[in-house]
């Protein structure tokens, strides 16, 4: 993979930012390069994401969001009010972390688990 500036402050955004979307990454690299276009971070987001060197979730009813902690298969912990996201480490045992009841002929190799509920703060106000 190419080393481009725009690549490098998608990168940096990324990881000064997890769990961010689109917006916010868009936001951050535009303090670096003002000019920088939608597309360009979309392209970045892009190849970043199939070298595996940022990680895209999109949880239900949420907006695609990305991460610089990739291969280790964790999992995530959502607030329900406030939408705060939260890494949480493999429930149980090795990738894929969980073992289903029926693989249905698959050679499972990845589990993507969501934990929904609310944060410390929500659940105290």
């Amino acid at each position: 993979m190419r080393v481009t500036r725009p690549r490098v402050a998608v990168l940096t955004a990324v990881h000064a930012y997890p769990h961010a979307d689109t917006d916010t990454i868009i936001s951050a690299v535009r303090t670096e390069l003002p000019d920088v276009s939608h597309q360009a971070v979309y392209d970045c987001l892009h190849a970043l994401t199939a070298a595996k060197l940022v990680r895209r979730i999109q949880p239900s009813g949420s907006v695609a969001r990305y991460e610089s902690r990739v291969g280790d298969n964790h999992h995530h912990v959502i607030c329900r009010s406030c939408s705060v996201i939260a890494d949480v480490d493999c429930a149980v045992g090795h990738a894929p972390c969980l073992t289903a009841s029926d693989e249905n002929g698959f050679v499972i190799d990845e589990a993507e688990v969501i934990y929904w509920g609310l944060c410390a703060d929500c659940s105290t106000a």
